[in-house]
């Protein structure tokens, strides 16, 4: 049992919405392929993944850094100690070797990427979904028969306008979504609170709509914001300024009489326990939202999870950002508050796939082998034939 190929590649988002700090035209991911010589159905048994959304590929640090250390490896470093499957920590650890201390963002995504990949090929070997392999190794067997969902929409358009916002949010609503998140700080505040205003008639008050500044804002304008929409009793105000400014975070929290939301763009487990410790973040309010291929991967988020309750955050706080099937899975497997969705917004990396399917503000979960992939027809064409499986 061995990886004897790891293949690669960057694809287009082809999205021209934007957030408050910049629009999605040439935004691409990485697509990776963990081939293996384990044989079912007449084929190789592989591993998929790619890096979630809004960052750019990984592609050259995976070809030329990490994907060579797990090709040179003794293929029984790999492995679980039974030797019948692959082992994801002992692949992140040969990873790492010859790798510094600190400097976690250069390398927690491509690093995080590839240990997706290879959850994906231990679920396969299992022959199980990838939900009920996490249950058993980290949550006492109790995985969830259904996800809480919410629609991560609302992005900036070229000439939209509050009626088009409206027609979008009403189409997430026939879809089954409960609870939808809209991006703010693209436009001047009364025109962001004007939107908001459109939403929180249309979803029938402020815990079923959150908003997100993707790390907008300078202190004033954080403030302003925050002053603005307290009265409003929002879901959660969601990374109203940079993710490393643990002091204003702190004076936000402060004041901020609802959730504040942050942790999609850190690296790893050792930046949420100073943000935990520095940043004021209040237990049963805030919401952490760490994305496992973003963070070094699966067993990292696991190691975030520890920390959290530490800090008295419970699973109930965890929503992981990334609205795709790795984060369904993940929250599934380990119990956690609810999964983001993207439907419509990323090309072939939207939505769930085949498998799933919305009602009432939750997921079905899928039963593919795996994390399930293959059931994601345009997305499943490029890791198809980028793995050279037919």
């Amino acid at each position: 049992m061995r990886i004897v190929a790891i293949r690669e590649c960057a694809v287009a988002i082809n999205s021209t919405q934007r957030n408050s700090r910049f629009d999605f035209r040439s935004m691409d991911t990485s697509v990776v392929a963990v081939v293996t010589d384990v044989v079912r159905d007449g084929a190789p048994l592989c591993g998929f993944a790619f890096n979630s959304f809004g960052r750019y590929n990984c592609s050259a640090m995976i070809r030329d850094r990490f994907a060579p250390k797990l090709l040179a490896a003794d293929p029984a470093a790999l492995l679980d100690d039974a030797g019948t499957n692959f082992d994801p920590a002992r692949a992140v650890e040969v990873m790492l070797q010859r790798e510094r201390s600190g400097g976690h963002a250069e390398r927690c995504i491509p690093v995080g990427t590839l240990e997706l990949a290879i959850w994906d090929l231990v679920a396969k070997v299992e022959g199980r979904p990838l939900y009920r392999v996490l249950a058993d190794r980290f949550n006492g067997g109790q995985a969830r028969d259904v996800v809480p969902v919410y629609v991560g929409g609302g992005w900036y358009a070229p000439g939209q306008t509050p009626a088009d916002l409206a027609r979008e949010m009403k189409g997430y609503l026939a879809a089954g979504y409960r609870m939808v998140k809209t991006k703010i700080g693209g436009l001047p505040l009364a025109q962001d609170i004007e939107r908001i205003q459109t939403l929180l008639e249309l979803v029938g008050g402020g815990q079923a709509l959150a908003v997100d500044a993707n790390c907008g804002f300078d202190r004033e304008r954080a403030f302003a914001y925050a002053e603005a929409l307290a009265p409003l009793g929002l879901r959660w105000l969601e990374e109203p300024c940079d993710p490393m400014d643990y002091a204003l975070y702190r004076e936000l929290s402060e004041v901020y009489p609802h959730a504040l939301g942050n942790g999609e763009n850190f690296s790893g487990n050792r930046e949420l326990e100073n943000f935990l410790l520095y940043s004021g973040f209040r237990p049963g309010l805030d919401v952490i939202q760490v994305d496992p291929p973003l963070a070094y991967g699966i067993g990292e988020y696991v190691a975030c999870l520890a920390t959290a309750r530490r800090h008295g955050f419970g699973p109930e706080s965890m929503y992981p950002h990334g609205g795709n099937l790795m984060s369904l899975h993940v929250v599934a497997g380990l119990g956690l508050a609810a999964c983001e969705a993207y439907t419509g917004v990323f090309g072939i990396f939207s939505g769930f796939g085949e498998e799933v399917t919305v009602a009432d503000g939750h997921a079905t979960l899928p039963e593919s082998p795996g994390i399930g992939f293959e059931r994601q027809p345009a997305l499943w064409s490029v890791m198809r034939d980028l793995a050279g499986v037919h």
